[in-house]
């Protein structure tokens, strides 16, 4: 290994990951896992490699373009898996999958011959699968990619209501934040509890979320394969404060509102408002669950019109107030029921 690794701290080293950046990798999920890693590697604010080591390692050594424009030079070259504890492929932009080189995909299918367990970020899953390397397993893809998966790989049902998944030998999450709790579970496992919240309190993220933490994105009886359908529904995911009608997201789609309504209708089997409002109401419930705003805000921040409709919307939806379902939910989860109102 390279010269970092040659100290005498090498002894000490609890946790070694090997990292393989696919073509316009997600920068967001590979920096949050790194950062994890870093944060905890050093008993003081160093940052040194003491506890563990991380590497990014290449076929070739040419440096790998994110989705955002920006480069990372690999350290080192494939060589022998069993030098890591693990292996996290961090996955990025659909379109560059198939470009990954059989290179790495004959370095992973040695990984997992020798027993190294095998992490998929993000579309990094995708890869796994594709190496032949999730069969038999439950994996974790994010909701936006969840019909993607769907389409390209049979026989495996992909888990997009939560935000990782271990299952003994493959670890694989949705991406984004999610990285780092995944991240923050291995720091767990293998340094200490401690290590871990040190880390991402200094990343300034509250606590380590379990596994099956649901994702915060569309709720999962809403995906369909209807590609119109679809568009739709992150449009309204993208305008929760301010939810388009029908018309005018027919016009965005470039379709008649009654087609609109016809194919909401077959994919579904409700109306594109009505999805819509289900859309800003799982939103309204994560806002309950993690934050501390007021009642008022939430409602503004979820797209309806005061209040009070909000109040009797939710309630008709989960049969008790938002504050009410509030309590009960920070009881349930051990939390404080300190809110603002």
């Amino acid at each position: 290994m390279s010269e970092r690794d040659s100290s005498p701290a090498k002894t000490r080293l609890r946790l070694r990951v090997g990292f393989i950046l696919t073509r316009r990798f997600t920068i967001c999920a590979f920096a949050n896992f790194v950062d994890v890693l870093r944060l905890a590697s050093d008993e003081g604010d160093r940052s040194r490699p003491i506890l563990c080591n991380w590497r990014v390692i290449s076929s070739d050594m040419s440096t790998v373009t994110s989705s955002s424009g920006i480069g990372v030079q690999p350290e080192e070259r494939l060589g022998d898996p069993t030098r890591f504890d693990y292996i996290v492929v961090i996955g990025g932009l659909m379109s560059k999958l198939e470009q990954v080189e059989p290179a790495y995909i004959a370095f992973l299918q040695r990984a997992a011959k020798a027993g190294v367990p095998l992490v998929g970020v993000c579309t990094g899953s995708f890869v796994l699968h594709s190496a032949g390397l999730l069969n038999g397993y439950r994996c974790c893809v994010s909701w936006f990619h969840h019909n993607d998966f769907l389409e390209q790989f049979d026989g495996l049902a992909p888990v997009s209501d939560q935000i990782f998944v271990v299952d003994r030998d493959r670890l694989t999450c949705s991406g984004g934040t999610s990285s780092a709790h995944l991240a923050a579970f291995l720091v767990d496992r293998h340094i200490s509890s401690d290590a871990a919240r040190k880390s991402l309190s200094i990343m300034m993220i509250d606590e380590a979320m379990k596994a099956d933490q649901p994702q915060p994105g569309m709720p999962m009886d809403l995906t369909t394969n209807d590609k119109i359908v679809r568009r739709a529904l992150l449009l309204f995911q993208q305008s929760l404060s301010s939810p388009p009608s029908a018309p005018e997201l027919a016009e965005k789609l470039n379709v008649s509102p009654r087609t609109l309504e016809r194919r909401f209708a077959a994919a579904l089997s409700m109306t594109p408002f009505e999805a819509g409002r289900k859309i800003r109401l799982a939103h309204a419930e994560r806002l309950l669950q993690r934050t501390t705003h007021s009642i008022t805000q939430i409602a503004q921040d979820t797209g309806f019109s005061d209040v009070s409709h909000f109040i009797k919307v939710f309630k008709s939806a989960n049969g008790s107030t938002p504050e009410v379902w509030r309590e009960r939910w920070a009881e349930t989860a051990g939390r404080s029921t300190e809110f603002e109102l």
